[in-house]
C-alpha cells in the first residue's frame, strides 16, 4: 500500500472528521500522532466492515503515525442487558478472551504490527473501584446520553435501557484518556461515544482528540450493516473461494461502495466503472469480479485470487461441480431395491448437504435447489437423473450424480 497524500487520506472512505481543520494542523506539524480505535471482541472474527477503519489506520501508519488498538475486554462484557440488541450480547470473561485471540491474529492482516500498540481495557479498569465509577458518571447527565440516537429512540418508545448500557460510552471515553489518544477512529455509529471521549479528555486536562469517522459497510444482504450476528458478513480469515463467492453475491448497488471502502482501486478507475454501469456500457458482473479479485488478493495473495476467480467461473458460470465435491451414487432403476424412490430431499440429507429433510423441503420451496442449473421445486426421484448431473444447494454446496454401477 503506497503512502497516500493528505487530501486523498482525508476524503477517500471518510464520512466525517471532527475537527478537520485541527486534524490537518496536527498532521502538518510533523509530530507522530496516537491513533486510537477500539474493538469489542463480541464475536471471534474480523470482517470487511472492520477493515474499512483498519485500512485508514494503515494509511496513517504509512506517513509515520502510531496506531493504538484497544481490545474492549471490559465493554464487551456489558453487552445489551435489556436484550434489545442482537449485536451486543453479554459475554463472560472467558468468551471475551477466546474471541480476542483471533482478533490479535487478524488485526495484522491489515495494520502494520511494528507500528501498532495493542492495549487491553483491563489494564486500567481492573484497578477501578466504586469511587472511580461514581466520579466518572458525575461528569455527564442523563439528558446528554439520551441525545444519542439509539438511547433516545428506545426511551421515547418505552423500551428499556439498562443503567449498565449508559456506562459503555463513558468507558470508551475513558479509554481515550488512558492512552492519551490524539485521534479516535470509528464508524459513523460511534460518533456520540467518540465525542464523549473528546469531552472527557478536556475535563482531565488533555488536548481533546480529533474524531475520524468512516462509513458503515452494508452487508451481503444489501440492507443492514455488516455483522456476524446478522450472517451478512465477509470474514477476512475465510478461504479464498468463500470470500470470492460472497463478494459475487452482493447486490450490484453496493459494488462502487465496496471498491471505495475496501480496495486500493484508483478513484479515477472507480469513477469510470460508475459511469459505465450507469449507462449500461459494462456488465456489472465484470466490475464485481474485479472487486472480488481485489479483496481476495488483499488477504490471500494474487495467486489465490486467480484460483478463486477460476473456481467461480467453473462452478457458478459453467455450472460444473467443484473438484472434491460430494457424489451421490443411485440405482439406475426408477425405484430402489427397498421399493422407496431415492428422493432428492432424502439423498441431500443423507450426504450431509442439508441438516434434515424438512430443511431440504424448505429449500426446494424457495427455489434454492438446482439440477444442472435449473431450479427444482418438487421432491424428485434422483434415480431418474443422468450420471454427471450436478445438484446445487444454496450458493456454494454441490453434489454430483454417479451411476451406482
Amino acid at each position: 500500500m503506497a503512502s497516500p497524500d493528505l487530501k486523498w487520506l482525508l476524503k477517500r472512505a471518510v464520512a466525517e472528521t471532527i475537527v478537520e481543520s485541527e486534524l490537518i494542523k496536527l498532521l502538518e506539524s510533523g509530530k507522530p500522532l496516537r491513533l486510537k480505535q477500539g474493538f469489542d471482541p463480541s464475536c471471534p472474527d474480523i470482517h470487511l466492515g472492520h477493515v474499512v477503519g483498519l485500512r485508514k489506520l494503515r494509511q496513517f501508519q504509512e506517513i509515520g503515525h502510531r496506531v493504538v488498538l484497544i481490545v474492549g475486554d471490559w465493554t464487551a462484557q456489558i453487552g445489551d442487558p435489556s436484550g434489545m440488541s442482537a449485536t451486543r450480547p453479554m459475554l463472560s470473561a472467558e468468551e471475551v478472551q477466546a474471541n480476542a485471540q483471533t482478533y490479535m491474529k487478524q488485526f495484522f492482516k491489515v495494520v502494520d504490527k511494528e507500528k501498532t500498540e495493542v492495549r487491553w481495557q483491563s489494564e486500567w479498569f481492573s484497578k477501578f473501584g466504586l469511587e472511580d465509577v461514581i466520579r466518572l458518571t458525575s461528569k455527564f447527565t442523563v439528558a446528554q446520553f439520551l441525545a444519542r440516537e439509539d438511547f433516545g429512540n428506545r426511551y421515547s418508545s418505552g423500551r428499556p435501557i439498562a443503567i449498565t448500557e449508559l456506562l459503555y460510552p463513558l468507558l470508551q471515553a475513558y479509554d481515550s484518556v488512558a492512552v492519551e489518544a490524539d485521534v479516535e477512529f470509528g464508524g459513523t455509529d460511534q460518533k456520540f461515544n467518540c465525542l464523549v471521549g473528546r469531552e472527557l479528555q478536556q475535563m482531565r486536562g488533555q488536548r481533546p482528540q480529533q474524531v475520524f469517522l468512516v462509513p458503515l459497510l452494508i452487508g451481503t444482504d444489501g440492507s443492514q450493516k455488516m455483522s456476524k450476528s446478522l450472517d451478512n458478513y465477509i470474514g477476512v480469515d475465510e478461504p479464498p473461494n468463500e470470500i470470492y463467492g460472497k463478494v459475487m453475491s452482493i447486490p450490484d448497488s453496493l459494488i462502487i461502495d465496496y471498491l471505495e471502502l475496501v480496495t486500493d482501486v484508483p478513484d479515477e478507475e472507480i469513477a469510470e466503472f460508475k459511469v459505465q454501469m450507469t449507462n449500461g456500457s459494462i456488465n456489472p458482473m465484470v466490475v464485481k469480479k474485479r472487486l472480488a479479485y481485489e479483496i481476495v488478493a488483499q488477504f490471500h495473495g494474487a495467486q489465490a485470487a486467480r484460483e478463486a476467480e477460476e473456481h467461480f467461473a467453473k462452478v457458478f458460470q459453467k455450472r460444473e461441480a467443484p473438484e472434491g465435491g460430494v457424489t451421490i451414487k443411485v440405482p439406475t432403476a426408477t425405484v430402489s431395491i427397498a421399493g422407496i424412490p431415492p428422493t432428492i430431499t432424502a439423498e441431500l440429507t443423507k450426504v450431509g448437504l442439508t441438516k434434515s429433510r424438512s430443511e431440504a423441503r424448505r429449500l426446494l420451496a424457495q427455489g434454492a435447489i438446482e439440477v444442472d442449473g435449473k431450479p427444482v421445486t418438487e421432491d424428485i426421484d434422483v434415480s431418474t437423473l443422468k450420471p454427471g448431473s450436478v445438484i446445487k444447494v444454496g450458493k456454494r454446496r454441490f453434489v454430483k450424480i454417479a451411476d451406482s454401477n
